[in-house]
């Protein structure tokens, strides 16, 4: 790449298993083929050093709003199930006093950095028949990727360089102290919750995002807590109505707001959609400025939820996977101090809950 690696070993044996497994598999990603090859994808970008790839010092504080100087690019979150793609311009970055929590709030790129678990990062420059393409890829303590940032081709390319030179760690080391998942406690049983405080709680929320307090004050899970919460607050759907009142939003030209993230970043759109694709069981939007690829068959629970705030009531479409972990939510676009729009709403109240 452009910036030295002469000085690292030969590539390591993981890597020309990497590549062994490319010339026989040319399309497959790499998260992929990390999970075949039995490592997590920061084992597998952590081999690509010295040859394509520089490991950069992991200080947020600075390398975030640094990422501005590259121009329009494209920010890429995902979880097991979703990928949320978003081009813009990386700038209005706020990194909290403690560093543990930042966000992006440009008027392209809205993201919620939850940065206590953002572990490693790696600027990769791959030849691809269609020229370089270069990114920067976050990961966390357990190797999965948290955030990617690529270059487009309206990017500002001869600011990558310098950027990257100018964060590259001292110790070019693939070493990443991978820990394993923290076990995650049991929730407890829904006969162990007061669902009478619960609800009072819930029905006397001013803001949405006081929702996580809420949750953890009377601690349930997210998907109990919808469960409990009551038909005036939450109703179950049936999961196809997901992408439904998508296509219907993007018929209507009603503008939405796709949240997709992980467990240490959140991504956000806001807009219209309308370039809306099938491809077997995985939908689709294929915008200019957004892309969005959900597999449909991952998200096996979908609840309309609805929470009050000095605005007046704020509906959202919730998916979860089997394990209870979000994928997805919509929401209508607006801001605070303004209330719901009146035609996402209509579409959010049309389907029919799946129970009475």
């Amino acid at each position: 790449m452009t910036a030295n690696t002469s000085a690292l070993p030969v590539a390591p044996a993981l890597y020309q298993d990497w590549q062994q497994l490319r010339a026989e598999q040319p399309g497959l990603r790499a998260r992929d083929a990390a999970a075949r090859l039995g490592v997590s994808e920061a084992e597998l970008t952590a081999s690509r050093l010295g040859t394509d790839t520089v490991r950069l010092r992991a200080e947020w504080k600075d390398l975030l709003p640094a990422l501005g100087e590259l121009g329009t690019i494209m920010a890429l979150t995902r979880n097991e199930h979703c990928v949320h793609e978003r081009k813009g311009v990386y700038s209005e970055v706020t990194v909290m006093g403690s560093g543990q929590m930042g966000m992006v709030l440009s008027p392209d790129i809205d993201l919620r950095l939850f940065l206590s678990g953002w572990a490693s990062v790696f600027a990769v420059d791959e030849a691809t028949p269609r020229g370089p393409q270069r990114s920067i890829q976050v990961f966390d303590r357990q190797g999965v990727a948290v955030h990617k940032v690529y270059l487009t081709a309206t990017s500002e390319e001869a600011a990558w360089a310098p950027l990257i030179e100018r964060f590259r760690a001292e110790e070019q080391s693939a070493e990443l102290d991978l820990q394993p998942l923290p076990q995650a406690p049991a929730p407890r049983a829904d006969s162990e919750v007061d669902v009478a405080t619960l609800r009072s709680e819930w029905s006397q929320l001013k803001d949405t995002h006081d929702f996580f307090l809420l949750l953890k004050r009377n601690d349930v899970a997210r998907t109990q807590a919808l469960r409990l919460a009551g038909h005036e607050w939450a109703e179950p759907l049936a999961t196809v109505e997901l992408t439904r009142v998508i296509e219907a939003a993007g018929k209507g030209e009603v503008p939405i707001m796709v949240f997709v993230g992980n467990k240490h970043c959140i991504q956000i759109h806001s807009g219209p959609v309308s370039n809306l694709r099938w491809m077997d069981t995985w939908f689709n939007v294929l915008d200019p400025m957004f892309n969005l690829h959900l597999k449909t068959t991952g998200v096996t629970e979908l609840w309309r939820v609805r929470k009050p705030s000095v605005d007046g009531i704020i509906t959202s479409y919730e998916g979860f996977d089997a394990d209870g972990e979000l994928v997805i939510q919509l929401f209508g676009v607006r801001k605070p101090g303004i209330p719901e729009r009146d035609d996402w709403r209509a579409l959010a109240e049309t389907a029919t809950p799946l129970i009475g």
